[in-house]
């Protein structure tokens, strides 16, 4: 595996929520740096160092309501 792609949204509780795509993975932080530390983190301890994916992408998804 090249690339791991991971499905960023904000929570409605506050901070962020990131889910792996494929993967069995979750994590949050409160702001997007630590959101990133996070998955960097749950990457490596879901996979083997051999295993790991060479790239992490976070696609955010922001919800937006507009009154018509």
């Amino acid at each position: 595996m090249t690339e791991i792609i991971f499905l960023v949204e904000e929570d409605p509780e506050g901070g962020y929520t990131a889910k792996a795509i494929g993967e069995s993975i979750f994590t949050q932080g409160e702001t997007i740096e630590e959101l990133r530390e996070m998955v960097r983190d749950a990457v490596q301890c879901h996979f083997e160092e051999d295993q790991r994916p060479k790239l992490i992408r976070l696609h955010i998804v922001r919800d937006e309501v507009i009154a018509s």
